[in-house]
C-alpha cells in the first residue's frame, strides 16, 4: 500500500467530486476543476471526506 502518497478532492463543473492521486492534480491548471481540497493522507480518509462534503451538499452524488 501506498502510505506516502496523498489524495485531493477535485469538483467538476457539473458539481460532482472525484477523488484522484496527488499526481494527477498537483502542477497542473485543469480549468474542469472547479474547487479542490487536500492533501489527504489516505485514499480512506478520502472517501470519508468526500462523503462530508456530499452531506453538506458542496458535491453531488454521482
Amino acid at each position: 500500500m501506498e502510505k506516502s502518497q496523498n489524495w485531493y478532492i477535485v469538483k467538476r463543473p457539473e458539481g460532482h467530486c472525484e477523488i484522484l492521486p496527488g499526481a494527477q492534480v498537483q502542477e497542473k491548471e485543469d480549468p474542469s476543476i472547479v474547487e479542490c481540497w487536500g492533501p489527504i493522507g489516505s485514499q480512506t480518509d478520502a472517501i470519508a471526506r468526500r462523503i462530508g462534503l456530499i452531506r453538506s451538499g458542496k458535491c453531488k452524488p454521482q
